[in-house]
């Protein structure tokens, strides 16, 4: 009886072994299969993002030309020109800054505590900077010209816009943190989720809703105040259509990112509590949100082009020299050389006699 029962336990122990040794195993099989999904979906988007952030960087440089060619003709711009000047520089500036993420996808910009947080302030201070360049922009439209003669000196709109911009970065930037150390390396988040709920929180009210309640509330002026003048808003000027567009898929980009954090934060908090950390797909998908982000600066730059009328024209030409410079030197072209006849009347003093 005894050897019997002493011949068990040693049986029973092997396969209890073998059972953890197989759930083990079925656990890191799930892991990498997870990982190779998440770094598959981030690979995806990166390439869409990079082809679409090509086509914004060259139509950044275009409108620049654009613009430049345009002062050079008139010697001046107009105030609503400079603005949406300004506002593509800094959409251009936002693509330049968006090449930590895309470099080193699927992984992540390694860099220490102090450069991350840099990193990120600089960030959040362009954008805030090209929204309340669109701020501007909707008060210029609204009371059109501005009722406050400030407002008119562009020295006085770069301060206002430059210093709410960067102290609403200052105060992120305090909530934010380096949360490891200063000088610690590890990989760096535009705006990490182990931040807390209360930084994506803040940075959803003063980011993101503070620049579009105050474009809301200057459009709803704007549109009572035509409605009462019986004259169209928006419609009427060449840059209305423009800073409509450009507004509502900056708008859509921003709330997407904004939300996307706020629940990876609280995933985050979730996962600490019970001692774990977000799934590889969890990352992958504030990744994708990331760039989707960056994605508005570029689709901003391409509907500038194709939507203002005179970068619209110059595009136009310059496609037009194009495809005149490649066309073969010994082709016909008919509409070269061609006299037009010139026909001149003229009264002589004989015919006004009779």
């Amino acid at each position: 009886m005894s050897n019997t029962s002493v011949a068990w336990v040693p049986t029973t122990m092997n396969s209890t072994q073998t059972f953890l040794n197989t759930r083990n195993s079925t656990n890191l099989s799930n892991q990498a299969l997870d990982e190779i999904a998440a770094s598959d979906i981030t690979s995806r988007a990166n390439y869409i993002y990079s082809l679409l952030a090509a086509l914004g960087f060259i139509a950044g440089c275009f409108l620049f030309y654009s613009f430049t060619q345009t002062y050079r003709a008139l010697k001046r711009l107009a105030w609503l020109d400079r603005l949406l000047w300004a506002f593509c520089g800094l959409q251009l500036l936002l693509l330049l800054l968006s090449l930590h993420v895309v470099v080193y996808i699927p992984a992540y910009l390694h860099t220490t505590g102090l450069g991350c947080a840099a990193l990120s302030f600089t960030i959040n201070t362009v954008s805030l900077c090209s929204l309340f360049v669109l701020v501007l922009m909707a008060y210029v439209l609204t009371l059109d010209p501005p009722s406050h003669a400030l407002l008119r000196k562009p020295w006085v709109c770069a301060a206002l816009v430059s210093l709410t911009s960067f102290l609403i970065s200052l105060m992120l930037a305090g909530l934010r943190g380096p949360k490891e150390g200063m000088q610690e390396e590890a990989d760096c988040f535009m705006d990490p989720v182990r931040a807390g709920v209360s930084y994506a929180a803040a940075r959803l009210c003063l980011a993101f809703l503070i620049p579009y309640l105050l474009q809301l509330g200057l459009l709803m002026a704007g549109c009572v105040r035509q409605w009462k003048s019986k004259r169209r808003f928006l419609s009427g000027s060449e840059e209305g259509p423009v800073f409509l567009t450009v507004t509502v898929v900056t708008f859509f980009c921003q709330l997407f990112y904004s939300v996307v954090l706020v629940r990876g934060a609280q995933l985050d908090q979730l996962a600490s509590l019970k001692k774990e950390v977000l799934s590889h797909r969890e990352h992958a998908f504030l990744t994708v949100a990331r760039l989707v982000l960056f994605s508005g600066s570029s689709a901003s730059l391409l509907i500038v082009l194709l939507m203002h009328r005179t970068c619209r024209e110059s595009l136009h030409g310059a496609l037009r020299q194009l495809r005149d410079c490649c066309r073969r030197p010994g082709a016909t072209q008919t509409n070269r050389n061609i006299i037009a006849p010139h026909i001149e009347i003229t009264d002589t003093l004989q015919d006004i006699e009779s």
